[in-house]
């Protein structure tokens, strides 16, 4: 198992994490990785749009003019795509553009990102997060100290506090381990993770 240094919110190390091969250093599959990422993209789409047809559009029911004689071009309706007012050629309608990707493809994706930021030297544990009051000030000088920019910060259970102090830091987000995702890990330079937090990764995966 390889074992990465923990440190506290003031960036000095204070223990030694030894993490599972089998989440935070497999091969890397870049294809699943980005299969997750077009279905996460695919899936937050409402596919709500919709416009009107020639037969939807009100009006329009009756021969503008005669067919012939009249030195215009013929025309059966002026709702007719060509007319102002008239209908959409190929109107947009609701559609579902939800991908899927079956449970062990999801995983690999997961585990594969998560190896990447772990190769990269990009993955940061941290001992634990508490912020006495929600203030923007102490999540940057964390940040700052754990030497993480534009850092997903990953706790094991919603943090209220550091929600709030993280919320308008350009590039950050929170999430807890059990909603994290391939796009929000690949979408951030650095992953700063709580040490209950990867233990909660490895007990779901185990």
């Amino acid at each position: 198992m390889a074992t990465v240094a923990v440190y506290n919110t003031e960036g000095k190390e204070v223990e030694k994490l030894e993490i599972s091969d089998n989440i935070f250093g497999v091969e890397i599959n870049e294809n699943l990785m980005h299969k997750a990422v077009v279905a996460f993209l695919a899936n937050r789409r409402q596919g709500t749009q919709s416009a009107l047809t020639r037969s939807e559009v009100r009006g329009g029911g009756r021969k503008p003019w005669r067919q012939k004689g009249t030195g215009h071009a013929r025309q059966g309706s002026i709702r007719a795509p060509q007319w102002t007012g008239g209908g959409v050629v190929f109107a947009p309608k609701p559609r579902d553009y939800s991908k899927k990707l079956n449970k062990r493809e999801r995983q690999i994706a997961l585990f594969s990102a998560l190896t990447s930021k772990v190769n990269d030297e990009k993955f940061v544990v941290v001992d634990e997060i508490s912020f006495e009051a929600p203030k923007t000030k102490t999540a940057v000088e964390m940040l700052d100290k754990l030497g993480a920019e534009k850092a997903l910060i990953i706790t094991k259970d919603k943090n209220e506090n550091l929600v709030l102090s993280a919320r308008n830091i350009a590039g950050v987000d929170t999430a807890i381990s059990t909603s994290i995702s391939v796009y929000d890990i690949l979408n951030h330079d650095s992953l700063v993770m709580t040490k209950d937090a990867v233990k909660a990764i490895e007990e779901v995966y185990a």
